[in-house]
């Protein structure tokens, strides 16, 4: 484990490779799981305030449900969660003709018609971050569904930390992230 300034991240994050392979994965992140996407409460209101914009690209499942219970609940970890469609995939979520799961509010933002980003942890997957009361620890989430990225990653040598080089900016800032190479170089020269 290394701290940086008020994190402390797992060892994998500098020695893991990974980049995301969704011909192969096709976005199972965003169906499977034990519950939706973790938010925060400012996202909660952001994606509360875009619905409409994204409306009409969500499924009639997804637009029942979200007409139930709302876009997220309280999960059995006490974390506010995306809402699922039958205990499978995010109400956020669309399939392309690919079959790939894709999201909805990402798409919009890419399209430039919301300003509003999705969820930062599934921009952060698979790092988890847990938040404790002086601390936040950033793991690296194992998972077998994305065996096709930790393969395309050792392929392309490129490590945790760098493929999600956007997402934990945007969580820690750019500050943060520069200290996290110079710890990454650190060990690199080490070794």
């Amino acid at each position: 484990m290394i701290q940086v300034q008020d994190t402390i991240i797992s060892d994998d994050i500098f020695e893991e490779c990974f980049i995301c392979d969704l011909c192969k994965c096709k976005g199972q992140c965003c169906v499977d799981g034990e519950s939706g996407a973790p938010l925060l409460q400012e996202e909660f209101e952001q994606i509360q305030h875009i619905l409409p914009q994204i409306w009409d690209d969500l499924s009639d499942k997804a637009k029942e449900i979200i007409e139930k219970q709302g876009i997220a609940y309280t999960d059995y970890d006490g974390e506010l969660v995306t809402s699922i469609i039958n205990g499978e995939e995010c109400v956020f979520t669309f399939f392309d003709s690919d079959g790939v799961c894709k999201c909805a509010i990402d798409n919009a933002y890419r399209d430039g018609k919301i300003d509003v980003q999705k969820p930062v942890s599934c921009h952060l997957y698979p790092i988890r971050i847990n938040q404790y009361k002086d601390y936040a620890a950033v793991n690296y989430h194992r998972w077998s569904v994305c065996n096709p990225a930790v393969k395309l990653g050792k392929k392309e040598g490129v490590k945790i930390y760098q493929f999600l080089k956007e997402p934990l900016i945007r969580r820690f800032g750019k500050e943060w992230y520069d200290e996290v190479c110079e710890v990454a170089q650190y060990l690199k020269n080490k070794e």
